[in-house]
């Protein structure tokens, strides 16, 4: 048996999605967040979080319009994914130095980025001071998907067609191969 470690606490939770949060509410605020603490915290209502630094431009953005946007990305958005997580929004226009596109969004008042697969449109229910972060809990009151992901004769949505990508400790991976679904290690075998 090999020996385990001791690490200081801390955030061993990974990978975790890579994400790019659109928000404002006209052009001239719209802006683009990468974050990676994000995640579903609840089936009905459909709900979500994102935490975000009070110093982050977009934080500002968030709390003063109380929507956002979580646009799921890709291996062909990785770069952009990058850059709008680490340039400062405040001076640069992150949709046109990335070439992505604001589209309308079918709820909220934000724009979403065309170029995602998934879009999904939230409004912010509550705000709790964490510490570092700033936890945005949201209900989620649309989502968008690009529908030449759908399969029409499933109705599933093949996702990792689109190649996305994750993030863990300081780097992006592309998603794996899939080895299993949902209740494989129960489901009974056909008889022949």
């Amino acid at each position: 048996m090999r020996r385990k470690i001791q690490w200081k606490p801390g955030t061993m939770i990974y990978p975790l999605p890579a994400v790019m949060v659109s928000c404002g509410a006209s052009p001239e605020e719209y802006n683009i967040i990468t974050i990676s603490w994000t995640g579903t915290i609840n089936t009905n209502p459909p709900m979500c979080y994102i935490s975000v630094r009070p110093e982050r431009h977009s934080y500002g953005i968030i709390k003063k319009n109380g929507e956002f946007v979580i646009n799921l990305t890709t291996k062909k958005l990785a770069k952009a994914t990058d850059w709008c997580g680490v340039k400062h929004g405040k001076t640069i226009d992150k949709f046109k130095a990335m070439n992505l596109t604001p589209g309308k969004a079918q709820i909220v008042n934000v724009p979403i980025i065309e170029e995602s697969p998934v879009n999904i449109e939230c409004v912010v229910k509550e705000i709790k001071p964490l510490g570092s972060h700033d936890m945005f809990i949201a209900e989620v009151v649309n989502v968008q998907a690009d529908e030449k992901y759908l399969d029409t004769e499933t109705n599933a949505f093949k996702l990792f067609e689109a190649h996305p990508i994750a993030y863990s400790h300081g780097f992006y991976y592309e998603m794996g191969n899939r080895v299993g679904k949902f209740g494989f290690s129960v489901k009974k075998k056909k008889r022949t």
